[in-house]
């Protein structure tokens, strides 16, 4: 193998550039030409392609989002995007790609291996819902984001002596709520895997407001059963505590990643770029046991998340 290119594709998540700057680097290290492709598969199919030097990915590694960019694209999923795609890898004589982002981009991939095309895929969202690998890139970041955020909103909502719900990313997968959640003192967690009752939540409230604690701290996910504005309309109207919404939304994306997602990604990179200069079949790379392995892509992307009931149990105990 001569030459291999980097895409990041779907939502940015911090640790991109980590993962960038580690392929365009081992690669060059390993006596190949890297080039970098513009705004995922949009900018596969447009051709949007350069060649990368050492140079070109200095004093990235503690920047949030992608200097490549990235976007979603439609496109992309249809036969005639698809050849697009292939044209110009072909043009490019790109004989690997390295495709960094979450399930989409998977799927994106997995198609172009099936053409061909030797992908080495790596997992960067903060959703963490990739159930081949422990974590993904920018999960970590994410998650202290959140934490950052209890503390403040917890000085307030104590102040008030108020209710307050933060709304976070996970519109299938609550990973990122369980985990703030438990490691940030919520007194409660509403996640997409799990359903909820409005009274017993509210019973809770005030049972802690009765046993003196003066705020409450509600952690849900964006795909929890009931839109944010009418749960905290509905805890106010039943506790009658004053109960505001805090949606942290697009804040949990950006940001210094951490130093675990940059070691996860700079670790990930490396592994994928000796995978591609010794000509490996395409691979899914992540995390187990706390080991960089490869996955074999289609099945990677077949595996379903494991809910951690015991997490979420842990939260229960605590928080009483």
């Amino acid at each position: 193998m001569k030459r291999i290119a980097v895409l990041t594709s779907g939502g940015d998540s911090p640790g991109m550039n980590a993962a960038i700057r580690a392929v365009v680097r081992c690669g060059i290290d390993e006596g190949l030409e890297v080039y970098g492709v513009e705004r995922g598969y949009e900018g596969l199919i447009e051709g949007d392609i350069r060649p990368m030097t050492r140079r070109d990915v200095g004093d990235i590694l503690q920047r949030g989002g992608t200097v490549l960019k990235t976007a979603r694209c439609p496109e992309f999923k249809t036969a005639r995007g698809m050849e697009k795609a292939m044209s110009k890898i072909m043009a490019f004589e790109i004989e690997g790609l390295v495709c960094i982002g979450g399930d989409g981009t998977f799927r994106g991939a997995l198609e172009l291996s099936k053409r061909g095309i030797k992908i080495m895929a790596l997992p960067g969202t903060i959703d963490n819902d990739l159930g081949y690998t422990d974590f993904t890139i920018g999960f970590d970041t994410a998650v202290t984001t959140v934490l950052e955020a209890i503390g403040k909103i917890r000085d307030t909502s104590s102040s008030h002596e108020r209710t307050t719900v933060i709304e976070v990313m996970g519109r299938e997968c609550g990973d990122i709520a369980l985990y703030a959640g438990l490691s940030g003192g919520a007194e409660t967690v509403l996640l997409p895997e799990k359903d909820y009752d409005i009274n017993e939540l509210c019973k809770k409230i005030l049972m802690s407001v009765n046993s003196g604690k003066l705020h409450s701290i509600i952690i849900k996910s964006e795909g929890s059963r009931m839109d944010s504005g009418t749960l905290v309309s509905e805890i106010q109207r039943i506790t009658g505590r004053e109960t505001k919404l805090v949606v942290l939304s697009y804040l949990q994306r950006g940001g210094t990643p951490t130093m675990r997602d940059r070691l996860l990604a700079t670790s990930c990179a490396s592994k994928a770029v000796s995978l591609l200069s010794c000509d490996s079949e395409s691979k899914a790379i992540g995390s187990l046991n706390g080991e960089i392995m490869a996955f074999d892509l289609e099945e990677a992307v077949k595996v379903q998340r494991n809910f951690n009931q015991e997490m979420f149990d842990l939260i229960e105990v605590l928080s009483k």
